[in-house]
């Protein structure tokens, strides 16, 4: 899996600390607010928006937060406006990332993210210098009781639109083409199973491992830079997800 996996991980970890729950629903809201402009406000019609509610109501964001997050989006919120930013970039060992910010403001966030990268001894790349080497693809992560459909259940996930089914932890990961990330989630519903998670992701063609073990701690310090900064929604690299 993408560095998403990551991002899950902190969110359970040091979620009941004040200055990381801030950060979390400052995201969550910005993700709320761009998926309602983009795809309007009801969350029946706007799958992207459905799932961004999700995700917040998981994290317990306010109800009023979620609100004013789509008010925002729907254009009655007259501040500045949320874009979508992509960064690429590259770290030490070989490792390279690609960096999603949602922000109100573009320059400021180039900036910082410029800046953090260049500190950590890495550099931001231009355009296209990077996501060459990932595949867009959509995640839907099912737990347990995936496994004791059979087969069957398989076959069917690969006829609604299943590229490739792993078990992870456990779990069943589900990869899809974007386009048909809706459809499979629909699907999954209908068989009464809910995901613990259903988003798109960029996830790396070739992997590394990382075995130095010095370089395993320099990489984690800049990975929790990166997840304590409000600029950055998400991020993914081609690390093996057991490497760190």
């Amino acid at each position: 899996m993408s560095r998403h996996s990551k991002w899950s991980k902190i969110k359970h970890q040091k979620g009941t600390e004040d200055a990381k729950r801030g950060v979390i629903f400052t995201r969550l809201a910005k993700v709320i607010t761009l998926a309602a402009r983009e795809g309007g406000p009801d969350p029946k019609m706007n799958f992207k928006l459905r799932l961004a509610i999700e995700a917040a109501r998981e994290e317990n964001l306010p109800k009023d937060n979620v609100e004013r997050a789509i008010e925002k989006g729907a254009g009655k919120d007259s501040g500045a406006k949320i874009e979508e930013v992509q960064y690429e970039g590259f770290l030490p060992g070989g490792v390279v990332i690609i960096i999603e910010s949602l922000t109100d403001n573009r320059n400021r966030t180039s900036g910082e993210i410029k800046h953090f990268l260049d500190k950590s001894g890495g550099s931001l790349g231009a355009q296209n210098s990077v996501t060459w080497m990932f595949k867009r693809a959509g995640i839907v992560r099912i737990g347990k009781e995936a496994s004791s459909r059979g087969d069957d259940f398989e076959l069917q996930l690969i006829e609604h639109g299943a590229e490739d089914i792993k078990n992870e932890n456990g779990d069943t990961v589900i990869f899809t083409k974007p386009e048909d990330l809706q459809k499979i989630r629909v699907w999954l519903e209908e068989q009464k199973i809910n995901p613990n998670y259903t988003g798109l992701e960029w996830e790396a063609k070739e992997k590394i491992k990382i075995d130095d073990p010095s370089l395993k701690e320099r990489l984690e310090e800049i990975f929790e830079k990166i997840e304590e900064s409000e600029e950055v929604n998400d991020y993914y690299t081609n690390i093996e997800d057991s490497s760190l």
